[in-house]
């Protein structure tokens, strides 16, 4: 590992890879791949496993910072604990298929889906930036012209709009991590990661495609299926409520809950396969579900924790990274 300009290079990308990933919650995968491929010289391969390791220590940072937060416009914290449980299990699932594709797919093949991904994820994001900043604008009209109406009518000191779901005004409370946290919750979010680790790690102990190995593989779809209907039944009977949107009657259906399942999958395929974070498809999700931008940032950097350092162990064993590069860009960007 030697200093040279391009390490340079890279870490400034890198910290500003970090900064607006974590600010968006989509983890900066997709900068991170691009800077250690086009700038460091990494092959796609080595790109993937590093960029999952840099992601990891971009989501524990971020994720630190957002413990101790509450949402910003209701008296609860501001990670979505039921729509990470929901999520989770299935987006760690299909990081465990995408990585096994990794190894097994071409070098030239990677790096045609890592172009697709980019030029898909990129123009989608460009079109829903679009979107938001004009009703942001048409909003910030709005409140000009109640504050102009405010002032001629000599009415009372104007109170600026809203724009959280509830039209209530923003909570800049900051509790301590253990009161602000859903301990139930979490729990069953790190039970799903200790059981998929552990069998990672049996894995290594069996021959490579024998019938325990692939038995030891096919446990982790189970384990993610089960907990996942879990949440969805206890959501679909009403039970537990997605309430981050202020919309306490939120109803779901099975078919939806199944979309967000397959999406939770997919982006975690998709992610182990091309060293994304699997939040570039997870945050405009909760999005669309009406989640607040910030509670979206924050419950999609606090899952991808999980998934991105599964994905750093099972690139470990499979020795398909340099650890003092991954090491060094993951200590920097949490630094930062």
């Amino acid at each position: 590992m030697k200093f040279r300009w391009q390490i340079v290079l890279g870490t400034f990308v890198g910290f500003c890879g970090a900064a607006f990933g974590s600010a968006g919650g989509i983890g900066g995968g997709g900068i991170f791949v691009s800077m250690l491929t086009l700038i460091i010289g990494f092959d796609p391969k080595s790109a993937t496993a590093i960029s999952k390791c840099m992601v990891m220590g971009v989501s524990l940072a971020a994720a630190y910072y957002n413990l101790k937060l509450r949402h910003p416009t209701l008296n609860k914290p501001i990670i979505d604990y039921d729509l990470a449980l929901l999520i989770q299990p299935m987006l760690m699932l299909g990081i465990s298929i995408g990585v096994i594709c990794n190894v097994i797919f071409p070098d030239w093949l990677v790096t045609i889906l890592l172009i697709v991904i980019f030029l898909g994820t990129s123009t989608k994001a460009f079109f829903k930036g679009a979107e938001t900043w004009k009703k942001e604008t048409l909003v910030k009209k709005e409140e000009a012209a109640r504050r102009q109406e405010s002032i001629a009518e000599d009415e009372a000191e104007y109170e600026a709009l809203s724009t959280g779901p509830n039209g209530g005004i923003e909570n800049k409370i900051e509790v301590t991590i253990i009161e602000n946290v859903d301990w139930k919750m979490f729990g069953l979010l790190a039970l799903v990661w200790v059981s998929f680790i552990a069998i990672q790690i049996a894995k290594q102990n069996t021959s490579t495609c024998s019938t325990t190995y692939w038995v030891l593989n096919f446990l982790q779809i189970p384990i993610s299926i089960g907990v996942s209907s879990y949440k969805a039944t206890a959501l679909f009977t009403r039970k537990r409520e997605i309430s981050s949107t202020g919309d306490q009657g939120k109803e779901f259906t099975v078919t939806k809950l199944i979309i967000y399942c397959v999406f939770g999958l997919l982006s975690g395929v998709i992610g182990g396969l091309l060293g994304l974070g699997g939040g570039f498809i997870i945050s405009p999700l909760f999005l669309e579900l009406g989640i607040p931008p910030q509670v979206s940032s924050a419950t999609t950097t606090f899952i991808m924790i999980f998934s991105s350092s599964m994905c750093v162990v099972e690139y470990f064993m499979l020795k398909r990274f340099p650890v003092p590069y991954g090491s060094c860009y993951r200590e920097l960007l949490a630094f930062f």
